[in-house]
């Protein structure tokens, strides 16, 4: 985790190194002087403490060009003025800290940030896992090579897999046990027969599941499970997706 202050009095910019380096010592620090010295730099602060009274380049101008560099970061304007905190929301700025603050005040709204972070790479860590490897099977004699972010669903039909694809469905000889461990955390086994792939679901209920193509069962003692990680895998996706909207 990179922590940076930028601020153009150097006991301001000692007083944060030693309130930061007690809470967080193992953070990355880098202390700045003016805004073109942080817009120079080729270090990008995962959370950025920034003053907006500085001679030269401002708090706010130099929170603009940083954003267009750097969306994820995480934003704390530290001012002795309240008259730019409407300006802050412009820079997507996570708090507005107001001078004078107690040591309480600082490390709250420092840990906060650092919760934000923790949380936002989680996520990033699970998207990263989500991505799908590739099966190999066997099926009418030859091996064939499915992605699995390919399947629809996999159902269990007459002692056969049948991997269904929105272009065609293959029939193997395998074990939907250890089809349901390779596939992932982006599947669900709905039912002993079934395996479905969130990303094609386009609605369900208590009993049924329908997909862009097809339709699984749903066991009964299996719904709430599903119902949990279903709901839990778009909240992932939608936050990603937020994290990574242009400002």
């Amino acid at each position: 985790m990179r922590i940076a202050v930028c601020d153009d009095e150097k006991e301001i910019r000692d007083m944060f190194a030693e309130k930061i380096g007690k809470l967080y010592p193992k953070g990355d620090l880098s202390l700045y002087q003016s805004g073109e010295e942080l817009l120079l730099s080729d270090q990008e602060p995962d959370i950025l403490l920034l003053d907006i009274q500085m001679p030269g380049k401002n708090g706010m101008e130099t929170a603009m060009e940083m954003r267009r560099k750097n969306k994820k970061m995480i934003l704390i304007f530290v001012t002795a003025l309240d008259d730019f905190v409407f300006q802050a929301f412009d820079a997507g700025a996570f708090h507005y800290l107001v001078k004078p603050f107690d040591d309480r005040k600082f490390a709250e709204v420092l840990q906060n940030a650092v919760n934000q972070y923790e949380d936002r790479k989680k996520l990033e860590d699970a998207g990263r896992k989500r991505e799908m490897p590739s099966l190999i099977i066997t099926a009418g004699g030859e091996h064939i090579t499915v992605h699995l972010e390919d399947i629809v669903y996999a159902e269990v039909f007459d002692r056969k897999i049948i991997l269904h694809t929105m272009d065609e469905d293959i029939e193997y000889y395998g074990k939907m046990k250890e089809l349901e461990e390779k596939a992932g955390d982006e599947f669900y086994r709905t039912h002993r027969s079934f395996l479905v792939n969130f990303g094609y679901i386009r609605k369900y209920d208590a009993e049924v599941i329908y997909l862009e193509k097809g339709q699984a069962l749903v066991a009964r003692q299996n719904y709430r499970g599903f119902v949990k990680s279903y709901t839990t895998l778009q909240l992932i996706k939608t936050t990603t997706i937020l994290f990574n909207q242009p400002l």
